[in-house]
């Protein structure tokens, strides 16, 4: 028998071309530091967008749109990711590229629309009476099977509760016994059990079988106080398009047939929406009771020019709406055509939308800036560089460009480990800058040996 050991890869990381961007790298002020959160340089796009960033936070900017022009490479994405970093875990962010919309199964203004409620979050607080604490006891109780059957179904289970200020033994419904089964629960856990609808949640272990000496990596709580019954302020983040999708959803019997229209059903199917202003009514109610609160999101669409003149005319009409999220666009094009039309425009983007938009310009990137991103970059990916090496890069992506620099680094510390080298010297990437041309080399040798291909 043959046993091999695998190794674990739970602690490694993905190493993706933004992973070293933590924020905008401002100052309390609002002011660009020259070196911040892993952005360098682009100052003055970096201080709009921490205005956009505190404009979202006061909630004065639903509706509105942000568009991030400049050539490419000059981190139009990365500052996008860097308002999502700023903004935080709680505001829905929601990327997208323009070429997404064409989908042979939806129309382009449904997939629009579907990302726009995905960028529009949905804060609800509910009081909730639940009872809550460690469980001292779990017995199923079981009884004959009624149906004639020669097994036993459980009639009821009875599980005990224990807090700081007491303890209470609960008679529960057979189906909660199955939701305690699911979610692993055996004495010394603390769960808390809904009163309406018998939902159970597990906590975690109660502390006091913490022990210095534990095998398993085991979540531990404090022993909750108050009574076994108490009423619980729950707090619960939705997006709009989970709503709709909850709504959209059948919900169709046990039967066969029912079962296989579920499985027959395609994969995507359109929102109406007759059902949106339904789902919209409701929340607009809850918001009215004070029970809901909106946070208006960030929707980013990167290559804005690839949507059509239908698209651009529904962003038009849906940035108009009162659950508008806050929109994010983004591209590299200078005069081009707009999608769908021969007419010209700035950024491939009609002008009635343009003057909606606030825009921001990336500036292209000096040496020195260039040599701190390189020296940013190998870090993050865990290559060591000599000056030699990050200077050679330097130049590398004076002649070609830095995104094309960053890709070498990879290949240069493969072939220095392969020559049984801890750290890239400067023969190694230019070794791997020979493997691998750039855009304009490869765009060159087009030119020159034309007629070797097909056109």
């Amino acid at each position: 028998m043959r046993i091999e050991e695998v190794a674990s890869t739970a602690k490694s990381s993905r190493v993706s071309p933004h992973t070293h961007i933590k924020g905008l790298g401002l100052t309390p002020a609002g002011d660009a530091l020259p070196l911040g959160s892993g952005f360098v340089g682009q100052e003055q796009a970096r201080e709009a967008c921490g205005l956009v960033v505190e404009m979202i936070k006061q909630r004065k900017m639903a509706g509105r749109a942000l568009l991030l022009t400049g050539a490419p490479g000059t981190g139009k994405t990365a500052l996008a990711l860097g308002i999502a970093q700023e903004l935080g875990t709680k505001v829905p962010f929601c990327p997208m590229v323009g070429s997404e919309v064409y989908s042979a199964e939806v129309k382009k203004t449904e997939v629009l629309m579907e990302h726009f409620r995905r960028a529009i979050g949905l804060r609800i607080k509910e009081r909730k009476e639940v009872y809550e604490g460690e469980v001292t006891e779990m017995t199923p109780v079981e009884t004959e099977n009624q149906g004639g059957g020669y097994g036993k179904v459980i009639s009821h289970v009875i599980i005990g509760l224990k807090t700081v200020k007491g303890s209470k033994q609960l008679k529960l419904d057979p189906t909660i016994h199955d939701a305690l089964q699911k979610e692993r629960v055996s004495p010394g856990d603390v769960i808390y059990i809904e009163a309406n609808s018998g939902s159970v949640k597990r906590v975690g272990r109660s502390d006091a079988y913490a022990t210095e000496f534990d095998l398993e990596a085991e979540v531990y709580v404090p022993l909750p106080k108050g009574d076994v019954h108490k009423k619980k302020d729950l707090v619960q983040d939705v997006t709009l398009h989970d709503l709709d999708a909850a709504n959209a959803k059948p919900q169709g019997g046990q039967d066969i047939m029912s079962l296989m229209g579920q499985l027959l059903k395609p994969k995507k199917t359109e929102i109406t929406d007759k059902l949106r202003q339904e789902v919209n009514r409701v929340v607009n109610k809850y918001i009215d009771e004070g029970t809901a609160e909106l946070v208006p999101g960030v929707l980013f669409v990167d290559e804005v020019h690839m949507l059509d003149i239908e698209c651009f005319t529904y962003l038009n009409r849906a940035l108009e709406s009162s659950l508008a999220p806050i929109v994010v666009l983004a591209t590299n094009r200078g005069m081009c055509a707009v999608r769908g039309t021969d007419i010209s425009a700035p950024h491939g983007v009609p002008v009635d939308l343009l003057d909606r938009l606030v825009i921001v310009r990336t500036q292209t990137y000096t040496p020195e800036e260039s040599i701190q991103i390189l020296a940013i970059r190998a870090q993050v990916e865990g290559v060591a560089l000599g000056e030699d090496a990050l200077a050679f890069l330097a130049e590398v992506a004076e002649e070609t460009s830095l995104r094309h620099a960053a890709q070498l680094l990879t290949p240069g510390a493969v072939l220095a480990r392969s020559a049984g080298r801890g750290e890239a010297a400067r023969g190694d990437l230019e070794e791997a800058h020979a493997l691998f041309q750039d855009a304009k080399a490869s765009a060159r040798q087009l030119s020159a040996q034309a007629d070797k291909y097909m056109t």
